[in-house]
C-alpha cells in the first residue's frame, strides 16, 4: 500500500513539475513577443515580401519566412491581465480576412446553441446560452487558412494542435448571451476522449459592437461593464481581431473554479466569435 502511494505521489508530483515548466516556457514565449511587437513590420512592403502560400493573411517582411507569417509575429501584443484566473488577451491575433473567412464559413450552417447535459455529456437547448452556432468540419479544419490559425493558437497556448477540440463559430445578435459558466466538464462522458479541457482560445471576429463582452466574475478586484451594467469583476471587450487565452486548470492540475466567464448581453450590432478548446491529450 505504502509503495502504490510513492508511486501516485511522484506522478502527481511529475506532472505538476511539468505544468509549472511549461508555463515558464509559455510566459518566456510571451514576453519575448511583447519585446519584438511591432519591429518587422515595413511601412511600405514591397512585392517580394508577400506570401503567395497565405494571401488572406497579409504581406510580411520576413525573407520568406513563412513560419512567421503563420504566427503573425509583429503583429500580435500579448497582454497579462489576470493572473489567477491565467487570463491573457492577444491583440491583432487575426487578421481582418481571417476574420471574414471563418465569418463566411460558419454563416450556411449555423444553429440554435447549445450546453452540455451532465448526465449524458450531449447538447441540449438551454435559456443559459441564447447564440447560434456551427462547428468546423474534420475537412475544412485542412483548409491553409484554418491551419495557420490552429497552428498559431497552438504556439500561444503551448498545446499540441492535436490536443484541440474543433473550432467552433458564435454569432450573438441583439440581447443574446452566454451566462457565467466553466469550460471544464462536470461529467465523464466528455472526459473519454481527450481529457479535461485544459485552456480556452476565444477570437473575436466582427466590430462596432457594443456589449457583448467576455465576463470572468471571479477575476480582478475591480469594476467592469457586462452589457451596459457596471459589475464586480474584470471583462474583456470584443474587438475584431483580438483573442482572450484563458485556462480552465491550474497549475495543480485540477480544475480552476476561477475561470469561471460568460458572454455579456449584446446591446447593439452583430458579435461573431470563434473558440478553440484544449484538452490534456490528443482528441483525435
Amino acid at each position: 500500500m505504502a509503495s502504490s502511494m510513492k508511486i501516485v505521489f511522484g506522478l502527481l508530483t511529475f506532472v505538476t513539475a511539468g505544468m509549472i515548466l511549461g508555463t515558464f516556457f509559455q510566459l518566456a514565449f510571451i514576453l519575448k513577443l511583447e519585446d519584438s511587437y511591432g519591429m518587422a513590420i515595413s511601412p511600405e512592403p514591397e512585392p517580394d515580401g508577400y506570401h503567395p502560400i497565405l494571401p488572406q493573411i497579409g504581406v510580411f517582411h520576413w525573407d520568406n519566412d513563412t513560419e512567421a507569417a503563420v504566427l503573425r509575429i509583429g503583429y500580435v501584443k500579448p497582454e497579462i491581465i489576470s493572473w489567477s484566473p491565467r487570463i491573457i488577451v492577444l491583440h491583432d491575433f487575426l487578421s481582418m480576412e481571417e476574420c471574414d473567412y471563418l465569418r463566411a464559413l460558419a454563416k450556411p450552417r449555423l444553429q440554435t446553441s447549445t450546453v452540455v447535459d451532465v448526465k449524458t455529456g450531449k447538447g441540449i437547448e438551454s435559456k443559459v446560452r441564447t447564440s447560434s452556432g456551427m462547428f468546423l468540419s474534420s475537412e475544412e479544419k485542412t483548409y491553409q487558412v484554418v491551419q495557420a490559425i490552429e497552428k498559431r493558437i497552438s504556439v500561444y497556448s503551448q498545446v499540441p494542435i492535436e490536443n484541440g477540440e474543433l473550432i467552433q463559430v458564435l454569432r450573438y445578435e441583439k440581447n443574446q448571451y452566454y451566462k457565467p459558466h466553466h469550460d471544464y466538464f462536470s461529467d465523464t462522458f466528455n472526459l473519454k476522449r481527450g481529457g479535461q479541457r485544459v485552456a480556452t482560445m476565444l477570437m473575436y471576429l466582427s466590430d462596432n459592437v457594443e456589449g457583448g463582452e467576455t465576463y470572468f466574475p471571479m477575476a480582478g478586484s475591480g469594476k467592469c461593464s457586462c452589457g451596459g451594467k457596471v459589475v464586480d469583476g474584470l471583462s474583456v471587450e470584443p474587438i475584431k481581431g483580438n483573442a482572450v487565452l484563458f485556462w480552465s486548470m491550474g497549475l495543480d492540475g485540477q480544475s480552476d473554479p476561477s475561470s469561471i466567464h460568460g458572454g455579456c448581453e449584446v446591446q447593439s450590432g452583430v458579435k461573431w466569435s470563434a473558440t478553440k478548446w484544449m484538452r490534456q491529450k490528443a482528441t483525435f
